[in-house]
C-alpha cells in the first residue's frame, strides 16, 4: 500500500495553496488599484521579452507560463488587441506561428514592474527576512521550484517572474 501523507505534510499543502491564492489576489488587486491589467499579461510580456528575437511559439509560452492552452490562446488574442504582441507566420512550417512583443508591450511591461515589485514587497518582503527568504526558497527548491533559476533570471533581465 501507498503512503499517505501525514497530517504535517497536509498541512502544509493547505498553507500553501492558501498562501499562493492569497498573495496573487492580493497582488492582482494591487495592479488593478494602479492601473493595469492582470498580472498574466505581465508574465506573458516579461516571458516574450526574455525570448530570442522577442518571440515564442504559442505553446513555448504556454509552457513558460503553466497555464492551460486556451487561457494562453485567449491571453494572446487580448495582447494582440491592445498593441502589445503581434502574430507572425513562421517561414518554415506555414501552419505554424509566432507571438512577437512590440514596443508598446516591452515598455508596458517595463511601467507594470514598478507596481508588481511594490506588491511583492507588500505581500512577501515586508514580512520575511532576507534570512527567511531564502530559508523558504530552499523549502521550495526541495518541491521542485528552483530558486536559482529565478535568481539567475532576475540577473540577467532585472526583473523576476512570477
Amino acid at each position: 500500500m501507498k503512503r499517505k501523507p501525514s497530517t504535517e505534510a497536509t498541512n502544509a499543502w493547505i498553507r500553501l495553496m492558501r498562501v499562493q491564492s492569497r498573495v496573487l489576489d492580493a497582488v492582482e488587486q494591487d495592479l488593478k488599484k494602479a492601473g493595469f491589467p492582470p498580472l498574466a499579461w505581465y508574465d506573458a510580456l516579461l516571458e516574450l521579452s526574455r525570448a530570442p528575437s522577442g518571440e515564442m511559439r504559442p505553446v513555448e509560452l504556454e509552457k513558460q507560463m503553466l497555464i492551460p492552452q486556451y487561457s494562453t490562446s485567449r491571453l494572446i488574442d487580448r495582447l494582440v488587441d491592445e498593441g502589445l504582441a503581434a502574430r507572425r507566420e513562421c517561414k518554415i512550417d506555414k501552419r505554424g506561428q509566432f507571438v512577437e512583443i512590440s514596443e508598446a508591450g516591452r515598455e508596458l511591461q517595463k511601467k507594470m514592474w514598478n507596481a508588481y515589485s511594490a506588491a511583492i514587497e507588500k505581500h512577501v518582503g515586508s514580512k520575511l527576512s532576507d534570512t527567511d527568504a531564502m530559508k523558504l526558497c530552499g523549502l521550495l527548491d526541495r518541491l521542485g521550484c528552483s530558486c536559482n533559476e529565478v535568481k539567475a533570471a532576475a540577473a540577467r533581465d532585472g526583473v523576476p517572474a512570477r
